[in-house]
């Protein structure tokens, strides 16, 4: 059985190999590469290929899908559908525009863990800016999501004009599904943090509902210059998307250019 294992790896680098070679790999592929060096390591036969061997479908080949079916049930590929943009917002994002919020969950499960258990194994505490709030977060140590959020409180932590914002942390680490669905909230990975909830705008508390098909009127309140700083470290805001979720950052630099 490990043999035949071996063998399968192999054939599998060697493809990938080949592939990197030729040039074939899809940009999008390529940025999951340089984001997350520790675990993908290629692409073959419309495959991602993980340091462990195993691979996960990129496209499922399913075309024009509803923006609840890019929610529901998208694959790799699916991610990248709607462009993230750094920097600061001309307008309030277009109806159904989430980039970022259309993830696909299996790949999450991998990296960070497939359940509470595993991803608390890798779950440490760090001072959220120390001069201003000296709070004690829980975040994971995988793909260095740790260091990013002390590199970002270091940042924060010399801006004291911004401390009621940063206060009172809404939220790190926490299992669970995203209210009103079967979908894992990010939190579940330890890898996203919610502002102060004071300052913050949620589309469900906007429509005091939880359907994805309702109209929304966009509403912001967090500075520009804590989004700059977030997305400086490869983090995107979900003050980005029609659902918006101004408290909400989270560690997705495939997705920042």
């Amino acid at each position: 059985m490990r043999k035949i294992f071996l063998l399968s790896f192999l054939l599998f680098a060697v493809i990938a190999a080949q592939a990197q070679k030729n040039d074939t790999i899809p940009l999008s592929v390529k940025k999951l590469m340089h984001a997350y060096p520790n675990f993908i390591t290629g692409f073959a036969s419309n495959h991602i290929i993980f340091k462990d061997g195993t691979t996960m479908l990129w496209d499922n080949g399913i075309k024009n899908k509803t923006p609840q079916q890019l929610l529901d049930s998208p694959d790799l590929k699916d991610m990248f559908t709607q462009p993230y943009q750094t920097g600061k917002l001309n307008d309030a994002p277009a109806r159904y525009f989430d980039p970022g919020r259309i993830r696909n969950e299996p790949f999450f499960l991998k990296m960070y863990g497939s359940s509470e258990t595993s991803v608390r194994k890798n779950i440490t505490y760090i001072t959220w800016c120390p001069k201003l709030v000296g709070q004690k977060i829980r975040v994971t140590t995988i793909n260095g999501v740790d260091k990013k959020l002390l590199a970002v409180s270091a940042e924060l932590n010399e801006h004291p004009e911004l401390q009621k914002y940063l206060m009172n942390i809404g939220g790190t680490f926490n299992w669970r599904f995203i209210a009103g669905t079967t979908r894992h909230s990010m939190h579940s990975f330890g890898m996203t943090i919610d502002l102060n909830t004071d300052y913050s705008e949620y589309w469900q508390w906007t429509c005091h509902c939880k359907n994805e098909d309702a109209i929304v009127k966009y509403r912001n309140r967090i500075p520009q210059l804590i989004v700059d700083i977030f997305e400086k470290h490869g983090f995107i805001w979900g003050g980005k998307w029609y659902h918006f979720d101004t408290m909400h950052f989270e560690y997705r630099p495939e997705l920042i250019d």
